[in-house]
C-alpha cells in the first residue's frame, strides 16, 4: 500500500509541475499539489 501512495504522489507532483509550466490552470495546479502532499503525509504516517 505504501508504494502505491508514493506512485500516486509522484504522478500528482509531475502533473502539478506540468500545470505550472505548461497550462497555467491555477485551480488544478493547487488541487494537484494538495493531493500530492496529502498522499506523502499519509505514507509517512503509515510507515511510522
Amino acid at each position: 500500500m505504501r508504494s502505491i501512495l508514493y506512485i500516486i504522489a509522484v504522478i500528482l507532483v509531475i502533473g502539478w509541475l506540468l500545470g505550472v509550466f505548461v497550462y497555467s490552470a491555477k485551480g488544478l495546479i493547487h488541487a494537484l499539489l494538495v493531493l500530492a502532499i496529502i498522499s506523502l503525509l499519509i505514507g509517512i504516517i503509515r510507515r511510522a
